[in-house]
């Protein structure tokens, strides 16, 4: 089979489509012929050589993808080859073939093309986990995501709004913003020409954020503080404001708030198949039911992925990104 590979770390033309060797299904495993992958800021971060692979995964980058059943491994049931599935990976979606364990698939969503729901699991995973599962967001409460036009940010504005609460998001342009509007987003941010911080205390009468979606780490730290509410929750998913921040401990106990941080991609194999049963649970009758839907920028061909790198590393997407096989 094709796949991207990685010689040596680097720019956007480190990556390779070159011929490897084709992956074999092990014990409760299946065997999927790709049709389609989603970029991830994560992907980034691997071909610059700053995120190896969870230990036995492939190493090919790729969190997620879409395709057909083509084998099941020993052991396997609930899966037929010929389904039409997505699935959430520890990596190898940028390929012709992967293997996943079974309980990280997902049959493909009523009214979703096959390759549109490769843009489905990570985003879905992530936002189902931290803002439900661990944050526990409740209708009416209000939900800060920053963000809001990337992949994460579109669906957790859709979800977040599915379940009856409101919704702030920052962005950095106008048509950004305007379409996390047409989402459903109630209060529209421009972080680079407001605060946040007063913006959402504004939106609330002085209030403040219940969740704070958070991918920006360390920048962001200790005004996420100031913009929780009393009892507010933070949950923090990405770096892309660095790695170490200054947190006033005062200030997060006068809020009675709480911090945390997961990365998905690391968690073993038992806690991801429990995330894709409750996406497969709460979501996805949201999606067969039209309240939300997959945000894809753009689809470019899987060996150029390098175009795709450099879209996401110039922001200039809404949504997905996908890379699309024949």
């Amino acid at each position: 089979m094709r796949a991207i590979t990685i010689p040596e770390p680097g720019g956007p033309e480190a990556l390779v489509w070159d011929e490897v060797p084709d992956p074999v299904p092990g014990e409760g495993e299946v065997l999927v012929e790709v049709v389609a992958s989603a970029v991830n800021r994560a992907d980034l971060l691997q071909r610059q050589g700053f995120y190896d692979p969870p230990p036995g995964a492939s190493p090919y980058p790729g969190l997620e993808c879409s395709g057909r059943v083509a084998a099941l491994g020993p052991g396997t049931s609930g899966w037929n080859v010929g389904d039409e599935v997505c699935a959430l990976l520890s990596g190898g979606g940028y390929a012709e073939k992967v293997v996943v364990p079974a309980g990280q698939l997902l049959p493909v969503p009523e009214g979703v093309d096959l390759d549109k729901a490769a843009a489905l699991p990570e985003v879905s995973c992530t936002v189902w986990s931290n803002v439900f599962m661990i944050s526990h967001l409740r209708p009416g409460e209000t939900l800060l995501v920053h963000g809001g036009s990337s992949g994460i940010g579109t669906m957790a504005i859709q979800l977040a709004k599915a379940v009856g609460a409101k919704v702030a998001v920052t962005a950095g342009s106008k048509a950004k913003l305007d379409f996390c509007g047409e989402l459903g987003a109630d209060v529209l941010i421009n972080y680079r020409e407001q605060d946040f911080v007063e913006e959402i205390k504004a939106a609330t009468d002085g209030v403040g954020a219940d969740v704070v979606l958070d991918n920006m780490g360390a920048k962001y730290l200790g005004r996420n503080v100031s913009a929780l509410a009393v009892n507010g929750r933070l949950a923090i998913i990405g770096m892309q404001g660095g790695i170490k921040g200054e947190l006033n401990i005062g200030a997060l106990l006068g809020k009675r708030g709480a911090v945390t941080a997961t990365s998905l991609r690391a968690r073993p194999g038992g806690e991801k198949a429990a995330i894709v049963a409750a996406v497969r649970e709460h979501v996805w009758p949201l999606i067969a039911g039209g309240h939300v839907r997959p945000i894809v920028d753009r689809e470019l061909p899987m060996r150029e992925a390098a175009a795709a790198h450099r879209v996401l590393e110039e922001s200039s997407h809404i949504g997905k990104v996908l890379l699309t096989l024949p």
